[in-house]
């Protein structure tokens, strides 16, 4: 799975039980636990957010 910060243990860990997500801005990002201490860990991934489909103007 993914590897995130825990800011609770201030180290590396890997995410357990991670879901992928889609935030409000069209981005994906990681959620699961930490598997030390178990705080919520979350973690954005790369790529930009796909832009809103246009539709041009008619032109008649």
């Amino acid at each position: 799975m993914a590897e995130g910060y825990c800011v609770k243990c201030k180290a590396k860990r890997e995410i357990a039980n991670g879901v992928e997500e889609t935030m409000k801005n069209g981005r994906k990002a990681i959620k699961g636990k930490c598997p030390t201490c178990g705080t919520v860990m979350f973690k954005i991934l790369g790529g930009k957010a796909a832009p809103a489909p246009t539709t041009p103007p008619a032109t008649s």
